[in-house]
């Protein structure tokens, strides 16, 4: 087993493998990536309580001390950041399963492609270019995935989803207190499932879509650009529309209590669907 304890930036290289990784940290800024070369970690910003790295049997480990005991309001504001705050950089194999927590902060991943699991108390979490499966848990602060592909489970308590250049094949998303906003690119038989408390769900899905949809509200308002979409019964204070686009193989469920739920419609791209003049039939 390898170990480390640091105090001050530096980085690490390691020629072993890394299966799966496992980050704790207090407070700062997280950045994990997926590569083809050898697994890094660097630490551009150190912090007073030193952090621990151990790579043992294919398992990196990069964790701070547990607070001992919750502190009072004034030391959490006025030593949290200064005792806590780092700023730490991880390269692993695009195929590592990740275990991320911070409690306070902001969390990058992008490019990896086995299971992703990041968990903050209070901050803002970037998801970009994911595969596989993806799980997201975040009281206070946003959620950013884009280019996300796979399966993506998101939960938060008070934050913003906004979930763009989709492909996943399963999405679960649910908000006490915010919005959810996804733009949908999906392959047949995909199943998004979107839930709010009190926020707003807008979804835009291509006009071809092959989807079996079902909005409710209790208290809110249902806007749909497709007419296949209609009202089933009700009353002044709940909605709810159902209908199938295409051949239905896929579906989107989108449900709120006093929010609104707004469905676009985006066009598809004829260049992507038409050959270009002159080149049908070239060599």
């Amino acid at each position: 087993m390898a170990r480390w304890v640091v105090d001050s930036p530096q980085k690490m290289t390691f020629e072993e493998p890394v299966e799966q990784l496992d980050v704790y940290l207090i407070s700062g800024r997280l950045n994990v990536v997926g590569t083809d070369g050898e697994p890094r970690v660097e630490v551009t910003r150190a912090s007073r309580a030193p952090l621990t790295v151990e790579h043992r049997d294919g398992r990196l480990s990069v964790r701070q001390e547990r607070i001992p005991r919750w502190p009072g309001l004034v030391w959490w504001l006025g030593q949290l950041g200064r005792r806590f705050r780092v700023e730490v950089s991880i390269a692993v194999p695009v195929e590592t399963t990740c275990d991320l927590k911070l409690v306070d902060g902001a969390v990058i991943a992008s490019g990896l492609s086995s299971s992703t699991h990041v968990d903050v108390t209070s901050g803002q979490v970037i998801l970009l270019d994911l595969r596989g499966r993806t799980t997201t848990k975040i009281v206070s602060g946003p959620v950013e995935a884009l280019g996300v592909v796979g399966d993506l489970a998101v939960e938060t308590v008070s934050g913003e989803l906004i979930l763009a250049d989709s492909a996943a094949e399963r999405v679960t998303a649910r908000t006490i207190s915010g919005a959810i906003t996804c733009d949908l690119d999906n392959p047949r038989h995909s199943d998004i499932r979107l839930g709010t408390t009190s926020g707003s769900v807008t979804v835009r899905i291509r006009e071809d879509s092959d989807l079996r949809v079902d909005m409710h509200t209790t208290n809110g308002r249902i806007t749909s650009a497709f007419d296949q979409l209609g009202p089933d019964g009700g009353s002044s204070c709940r909605q709810d529309r159902h209908g199938v686009l295409g051949a239905g193989e896929g579906r989107l469920s989108a449900t709120t209590v006093s929010g609104s739920i707004t469905l676009l419609s985006r066009p598809v791209d004829d260049e992507l669907m038409e050959p270009i003049d002159g080149e049908e039939g070239t060599a």
